[in-house]
């Protein structure tokens, strides 16, 4: 996990050079909808707000096992690591034929390539850990680059976030709750997943403005609330109010998540954890017929 996420940069950078495969996801104007399982459904998530909200085309993001896609979609997206997750492999064996299916895979050799009808293969970003980190980053700079945006700033955050010295207290917080608005949501979500599987971490993820509306009852001395971009007026201070930590960081938020991964991975070594091979998780999840 430790080489994995460090090398979210030059990855990153290496996604948004690559304009054929910008090229091959949907166009401009086309209806689609994105589809995952766990860190991948984050990731769809971040990318159909980006997508819809700079008028590329409505975008819709499923679990994969929730998801409504006999809705006239133009297209519908795939997004995993593996390739072999039951429920995305299942979902798009029903697509085939009546839909137009676009795989973003890291495995190349995996079952999912032969289902679309167009793969999408990163295996440079593809990793031994079972605690996703680069993977996701790096489809979702691909994502972004598709999407016409300048990732230069973004790869210079990262790396400054893996070269940063985190903070004693912040890595030794009893809790954590993660925020997002927009297309910062998915990665509040999935800032929270890493928490919990490489660290057993006691974690929420909201969007920012429904933070208020409940989960801030936990926040306290000694608990930390961490937002993804730009918080909400005066949220900071109503965190400060409860005694609680308010994290944030003047980087690009998917940078920011680079920092939460690595405060995962520390929390998890204070435990003597193997985040590589955490509890109850393996690299795909492969149900029975």
């Amino acid at each position: 996990m430790a080489a994995e996420l460090a090398s979210q940069p030059e990855l990153w950078a290496r996604a948004a050079s690559l304009t054929d495969a910008h090229a091959r996801l949907p166009e401009r104007g086309a209806r689609i909808a994105v589809v995952g399982c766990g860190t991948s459904w984050f990731m769809a998530q971040s990318y159909a707000f980006l997508r819809e909200s700079t008028g590329q085309g409505q975008t819709d993001a499923f679990a994969a096992s929730e998801a409504f896609v006999d809705r006239g979609y133009d297209a519908v997206v795939a997004l995993t690591r593996s390739g072999t997750t039951t429920e995305v492999l299942q979902l798009t064996e029903q697509l085939r034929g009546r839909v137009r299916t676009i795989g973003v895979i890291g495995d190349e050799a995996s079952p999912l390539a032969d289902l679309v009808d167009d793969a999408i293969t990163l295996p440079f970003a593809d990793e031994q850990s079972v605690v996703q980190t680069r993977f996701a980053t790096t489809a979702l700079a691909l994502f972004r680059a598709s999407l016409g945006e300048s990732l230069e700033q973004a790869v210079a955050d990262a790396a400054a976030a893996v070269a940063e010295e985190l903070d004693p207290d912040l890595v030794a917080s009893e809790q954590f709750t993660f925020l997002g608005r927009g297309w910062t949501v998915g990665l509040a979500h999935e800032a929270a997943l890493k928490m919990r599987e490489a660290s057993q971490s006691w974690t929420e993820s909201y969007p920012a403005m429904e933070y208020r509306h409940g989960p801030i009852s936990i926040a306290s001395p000694g608990r930390t609330t961490w937002m993804f971009g730009q918080a909400p007026d005066g949220l900071a201070g109503d965190v400060a109010a409860t005694g609680a930590r308010f994290e944030t960081a003047a980087l690009d938020p998917m940078a920011d998540l680079v920092r939460a991964q690595r405060v995962a991975l520390e929390r998890a070594r204070a435990k003597g954890l193997d985040p590589d091979r955490p509890r109850n998780l393996s690299r795909s999840v492969i149900l029975d017929a």
